[in-house]
């Protein structure tokens, strides 16, 4: 059964932003000042919205809102094995602590097994109030997700890989509003093209960043072909957070417990929780901490 979703948003731009708005506030005001070209804005506090509300994350939720760009709340699902009351809590939390309009699912396997433990997370996130619901498998997995989802990642990798990359032919009996590619380490340049292959491959939300290395989300994306404005580190660039929240600094500014993670990260090293795929998952493990 798939979910009465919303209507077709106009914005072609689905933004992880894994760094934390203290340590690249430029990077949060690129995205606010591009408003209606954004489909939807991943906030990732810690691995989902952590233990306790950040209030810098949500003086930045409140102001992407105010710009009219809808805010999606990553949640770890653990490739099916996450117990779903965890899940939901995870959905509470950025619903209360940061007013998002949506949820983003992360490590969704490919194989269709767990597609009614899926279908069952995306109605509880709706009766909690969700209006989009994202599932990110990071490949093109059973047809059946993209009668669950929303919107569906069917794609997340370099942009190497994304131009030898294929599309299976189911794929073209959903609209391409149900289907996103994430491509990073995107050159200067070629940002549009990356626009113009995933409507090619029927496609109808994107990001492209320059970003690299275990955290490619840590940058704003590109945006009509050029980085974001100046005024803090260029697209992709470590960053180091603040201490002044209590939080000790890691590897990039990141503490230890993430301000977010590359999610579905192909070619990354496994994550801290050791998480792995499950049978018939997708074989790029989420991995920052």
């Amino acid at each position: 059964m798939t979910p009465a979703g919303p209507a077709p948003a106009s914005g072609r731009l689905l933004v992880p932003l894994y760094v934390h708005p203290a340590a690249d506030p430029a990077a949060w005001a690129a995205l606010a000042a591009a408003g209606p070209r954004i489909r939807g804005v991943v906030l990732n506090a810690a691995d989902g919205p952590g233990q306790r509300p950040d209030p810098a994350f949500a003086g930045a939720a409140e102001r992407l809102r105010a710009a009219g760009v809808p805010l999606l709340g990553y949640v770890d699902t653990g490739y099916g094995r996450r117990a779903p009351r965890a899940v939901v809590a995870d959905i509470r939390r950025h619903r209360r602590w940061y007013g998002v309009d949506g949820v983003f699912l992360d490590q969704v396997p490919a194989h269709a097994a767990p597609l009614p433990h899926y279908r069952r997370l995306v109605l509880l996130a709706k009766a909690l109030g969700a209006r989009t619901a994202v599932l990110n498998p990071g490949t093109h997995p059973d047809p059946g997700y993209a009668r669950v989802a929303d919107l569906l990642v069917t794609f997340e990798g370099t942009w190497e890989a994304y131009r030898r990359a294929g599309v299976p032919p189911w794929t073209a009996d959903h609209p391409p509003s149900r289907f996103c590619h994430l491509v990073y380490a995107v050159p200067p340049g070629a940002a549009d093209q990356v626009a113009r292959t995933a409507e090619t491959r029927g496609a109808a939300v994107h990001c492209a960043v320059p970003g690299d290395g275990v955290n490619p989300w840590r940058g704003a994306p590109w945006l009509d072909g050029a980085p974001r404005p100046a005024g803090g580190p260029r697209p992709g660039a470590a960053v180091a957070r603040p201490a002044a929240d209590g939080f000790p600094p890691g590897a990039d500014g990141v503490p230890p417990g993430g301000y977010g993670t590359p999610f579905g990260t192909a070619g990354a090293p496994p994550g801290a929780r050791g998480s792995a795929p499950a049978p018939g998952g997708p074989a790029h493990p989420r991995s920052t901490r």
